[in-house]
């Protein structure tokens, strides 16, 4: 904890998990931290309380309350964010909770400007799932922030959170030594060695049992002198020990207790106005103080520990507890409770209530506005277990399977789904349910059966809603083109059809949905003019269409059209970064390594990736984490860099992992992509893992890889076949690299039986490049003419071809390639000389990343607004860059070559 304290005082945050049982003395140890950390050190402290759970962003408020005076000073949608989820303001759009947690990390940033700063987040099991969400991300991206966040959590808890990679340091039991010494200075009387010895059997060590023993046990006990209980409280729970200590008090105390531990607000006044509903005076308070269990300090009533609060609570019945919290609903009149009131008066009913299930539809809704995904599911789905109606029970079960879908809770969505298809009477509400429910297997199960789902649901609502019908055809119809046809009989180009009145968007899904069918057809000429019209036809589309929009992207890359497909996710990814979007941005990151890989941004893919990567991981979105390794893996076998072994690990730890739904496909061939670019010249291995790609888009991307492998490994009829197919693909969708490509397969066939065939294919090959945007592939066919031409000792004409074959290699930094050029370059008798690199700077991705906007004219939290990190880790980045290419301005960064 010393190093962590020290790293954020010289600017390297960090976060640090204390893991232990109940009662192991994680709480003493964060205020001993607290105490030290004080001298020097800004400490802002909060803590999980588990009535609170379905409140969204309540221990994140608490936490940044002393920070909100500096909220003006961040960008205004992160700050408008924070103040929508706190309840500061309202926007019935919805709030983006992403951008809440950026502006969580922005906010404890600006605060490390006068102090480096401590975060101290006591009972993280029991926090509010958006608060979870918001600091564990925040710990995530810290990197030259001065802070330092302490979590502390219960080893087994229901609620434990995923703290993933994060440094933990777990908390034992204490020794017989130290438990004799805790009894000795607790009790302030002898203890003998055996009972010492017993208590630690029955303890297990737990410091917080131990302490409460001289409580429960006499002195003569203690000594030895007496038998210890044939039962002591401990061995049931650590909470049996506080209900004891409880059951001392008068009753009007205890009643005291039980309103205080069913209370989430810890104001006096609260419990105080509660208490005084059930006919508990004043002294019950001073009684309960006065007994060790709760604390009063600045009108904040707070619990001796935790488990006092779930002693209380679990040891009353259920009527009583309804009690309790029908009188702190009463206690909770102001506007600004009544999130509180709504809840409190759900728990103290166990039947339906339509007024109730109006204020937990309305605390649903709020939650979902301010970010907080999981407390609308929770609210939602309370709200229907109250309802009375079949209806209205399954639309509110719906609402809640949705929020929890967008919370990252596809467990609990799929759950809630299920029982709203189960009981949907509406066919407008069937079709949506359906559709979520296909959206969660599409993503994380079976494909084939959410396309199976999809086409059912399209065909039952078609006659109420056809553009319902067409939108999940379209999708089906998407989900075939990646090996998710489930071959239900049902066909997708039925939907696609539109009225009189046709508007774009609608012309557009049935112009994708037909093109789509093409496409698993084979039938590349339809397809080609098809989706080529469908792609047209969404450009002046709206950008928030997000739905729309990702699909037009993956119709461009059916049919070769890179340019498209980029200029599409460039729309996304630049509102998503204009927003805060960021799963979207996640996304769009993604899924611009299609175009950027071939058009030959290696640099920039890199930086995407990366950014894609640490994005994933810190937002617990592990499958679209798992295609940027992917991507970074092909990236490290073209470039022959060392990080391939590691990032190849890493990559099959992944898909092992956890289902991939639509991507498993795509992920698994580019992996196979990157295997066999990796195992050449070995050619017979790398054979063996190109012909395993499977899916279209990869078996024509690594279409050079595959042929040539085919080749050299001896499998001239299999290099003719996958020849053949990329000259079909070319005539239909008109693409010159697919053309280019076939002609440099046409060569490399011809090379060893005639060589003047093989030079004019070669030629071809390069002239179809003329208008191309693949510089790698053209350089490939450079390089590989030049050996053509050196073997047939045409050294001279050679040298040119050799020569622009490795300008583009060094360029892309593609390593063994710019080797492989270099020798041949050699070998035709021309000396290869150490290249100028000039004004060109190497750069980490993130350096990248952070230079190209600044070159775009971004201020330095601008940049940090699209980049999801703060300021300060983009001025730490930018003196990087500075330092790097001996530059003193962003002006000048204008005229630096950026790699």
């Amino acid at each position: 904890m010393a190093q962590l304290l020290d790293a954020a005082r010289s600017g390297q945050g960090g976060a640090l998990v204390v893991l232990g049982d109940a009662g192991s003395g994680k709480t003493a140890l964060l205020t001993d931290v607290q105490d030290v950390a004080a001298e020097g050190m800004r400490v802002l402290r909060t803590q999980g309380i588990e009535s609170e759970a379905p409140l969204a962003f309540a221990a994140l408020q608490r936490l940044l309350r002393p920070l909100m005076p500096l909220a003006g000073d961040l960008p205004e949608p992160q700050a408008l964010a924070l103040r929508i989820a706190f309840g500061l303001e309202t926007d019935e759009s919805g709030g983006d909770r992403y951008l809440v947690f950026l502006a969580a990390l922005s906010l404890l940033a600006e605060a490390t400007e006068t102090q480096p700063l401590v975060v101290v987040v006591d009972d993280a099991h029991w926090l509010d799932e958006a608060s979870a969400a918001a600091l564990l991300f925040v710990a995530r991206r810290l990197e030259v922030e001065r802070v330092a966040i302490l979590f502390a959590a219960r080893e087994a808890d229901a609620r434990t959170l995923d703290f993933g990679d994060l440094p933990v340091l777990p908390l034992s039991g204490l020794d017989l030594g130290a438990v004799t010494g805790l009894l000795r200075e607790r009790a302030n009387s002898d203890v003998s060695p055996e009972v010492a010895a017993q208590l630690l059997a029955s303890t297990g060590g737990n410091p917080l049992a131990l302490v409460e023993m001289p409580h429960v046990l006499s002195s003569d006990q203690l000594a030895g002198r007496s038998s210890l209980p044939a039962r002591l409280p401990v061995t049931g729970t650590i909470e049996r020990v506080f209900l004891d200590r409880a059951r001392r008090l008068s009753a009007g105390a205890q009643q005291l207790l039980l309103v205080a531990a069913a209370d989430d607000s810890m104001e006096v006044a609260t419990v105080e106005r509660a208490a005084a509903d059930l006919g508990v005076g004043p002294a019950a308070l001073a009684e309960a103080e006065l007994s060790g269990l709760v604390r009063i300090a600045g009108g904040i009533v707070e619990m001796r520990h935790p488990l006092v609060r779930s002693a209380m609570y679990a040891g009353a019945d259920r009527s009583e507890r309804r009690r309790v919290h029908a009188a702190l609903a009463d206690a909770l009149p102001l506007p600004g409770d009544a999130d509180r009131r709504a809840w409190h008066r759900a728990a103290a009913i166990d039947q339906p209530d339509a007024e109730v299930v109006a204020e937990l539809e309305v605390a649903a809704t709020r939650a979902a506005q301010r970010g907080g995904h999981e407390a609308a599911a929770a609210a939602w789905e309370r709200a229907a277990e109250l309802s009375a109606d079949t209806d209205g029970r399954a639309r509110r079960r719906y609402s809640a399977a949705l929020a929890a879908w967008l919370a990252g809770q596809p467990g609990q969505s799929l759950r809630l789904a299920d029982a709203a298809r189960a009981t949907a009477a509406d066919p407008l509400l069937l079709a949506d349910v359906t559709k979520l429910r296909a959206c969660i297997e599409w993503n994380i199960g079976l494909v084939p059966v959410s396309h199976r789902m999809l086409l059912e649901a399209a065909r039952d609502v078609v006659g109420h809603d056809a553009d319902r019908a067409r939108e999940m055809a379209m999708i089906a119809a998407a989900l075939a083109a990646f090996d998710g046809d489930s071959g239900v009989a049902i066909e997708p180009a039925t939907f696609a059809t539109f009225p009189a009145d046709v508007t774009p968007r609608q012309r557009c899904y049935a112009e994708l949905t037909l093109g789509l069918r093409a496409v698993v057809a084979g039938d590349w000429t339809a397809a080609s003019t098809l989706l080529a019209r469908a792609v047209a036809t969404g450009v002046p589309l709206d950008l928030d269409d997000q739905e729309l929009l990702p699909n037009l992207a993956i119709a461009a890359l059916h049919v070769g059209d890179t340019l498209s497909s980029e200029d599409y996710q460039e729309r996304l990814l630049t509102t998503a970064r204009s927003s805060g979007a960021v799963v979207t941005v996640l996304y769009a990151l993604t899924r611009l390594a299609f175009s950027d890989v071939p058009h030959g941004h290696w640099s920039t893919a890199a930086a995407r990736q990366e950014e894609a990567l640490r994005l994933g991981e810190s937002t617990g979105q592990t499958v679209l984490a798992a295609m940027p390794l992917a991507t970074l893996l092909l990236l490290s076998a073209l470039r022959g860099d060392d990080a391939y072994d590691r990032r190849l690990e890493d990559l099959e730890r992944s898909l092992d992992d956890q289902p991939l739904g639509v991507l498993d496909v795509i992920l698994r061939d580019v992996t196979r992509w990157a295997k066999g670019v990796h195992a050449a010249p070995a050619w017979p291995a790398t054979f063996h893992h190109l012909a395993q790609i499977s899916h279209p888009i990869i078996q024509r991307s690594a279409g050079l890889d595959r042929i040539e492998a085919a080749v050299y490994a001896d499998q001239p009829e299999t290099a003719r076949l996958w020849t053949e197919d990329l000259e079909t693909f070319a005539a239909a969708t008109g693409q010159s690299w697919a053309a280019a490509m076939a002609a440099h397969g046409r060569a490399v066939l011809a090379a060893g039986r005639d060589e003047d065939e093989a030079g004019s294919w070669f030629e071809r090959s390069i002239a179809l490049h003329v208008d191309s945007v693949r510089p790698f592939e053209r350089a490939r066919t450079q390089l590989a003419y030049g050996e053509y031409l050196r073997r047939r000792r045409r050294r001279v004409d050679a040298r040119g071809h050799l020569r622009n074959a490795l300008e583009t290699f060094q360029d892309l930094k593609a390593a063994p390639w710019a080797e492989r050029a270099s020798q041949e370059l050699r070998a035709s008798g021309e000396t290869v000389g150490k290249r100028d690199r000039g004004t060109e700077v190497e750069l980490t991705p993130t350096e990248l990343q952070v230079a190209q906007l600044v070159q775009q004219g971004l201020s330095n939290r601008e940049v940090a607004a699209q980049l999801f990190v703060s300021p300060r880790t983009v001025d730490f980045h930018l003196r990087n860059v500075f330092a790097k290419s001996g530059i003193t301005s962003r002006g000048a960064l204008t005229r630096l070559q950026l790699t």
